[in-house]
């Protein structure tokens, strides 16, 4: 049986196009690189999200599970690089916030989310969140 906390992200669930635009790290702002996303039910008590942009293969890997206990939604992050990450998440009233505050830098992404489209951006702080940089815009649209 699928616990009501993690019920309330089924609107994410299928595939959706990515666009990630305005990244520092791209040779311009005005850059756009295409990916695609999906999230999917595992066993009615995970979801699991997968996403890529331009050419990253495999993609990034994903799993969102919601702690009864710190009453938190949780994501374990993965991708190619070896890269591995806990962030806190959270995701009400159509707003969708991931958060990490680590040792080596401090991230957060931050996302208006609508039926069938999420507009977000990735941020990230070397001063363990006093500042903020953005690294990049990232829009979703349900395809």
């Amino acid at each position: 049986m699928k616990d009501a906390a993690l019920d309330r992200l089924s609107g994410l669930i299928g595939t959706w196009a990515l666009t990630m635009s305005n990244a520092w790290f791209l040779d311009s702002l005005d850059e756009k690189v295409r990916g695609q996303a999906s999230f999917e039910w595992l066993d009615d008590t995970f979801v699991v999200f997968r996403w890529a942009v331009g050419d990253t293969t495999p993609p990034a890997l994903s799993v969102i599970g919601y702690s009864d206990s710190r009453s938190q939604y949780v994501m374990l992050y993965h991708d190619d690089r070896g890269v591995a990450r806990v962030f806190d998440m959270g995701f009400a009233d159509g707003e969708w916030t991931l958060l990490r505050a680590d040792s080596d830098f401090h991230q957060r992404f931050e996302a208006h989310v609508e039926d069938a489209r999420i507009e977000g951006a990735w941020h990230a702080s070397e001063d363990e969140g006093r500042t903020w940089r953005k690294d990049f815009d990232l829009l979703f649209e349900r395809t």
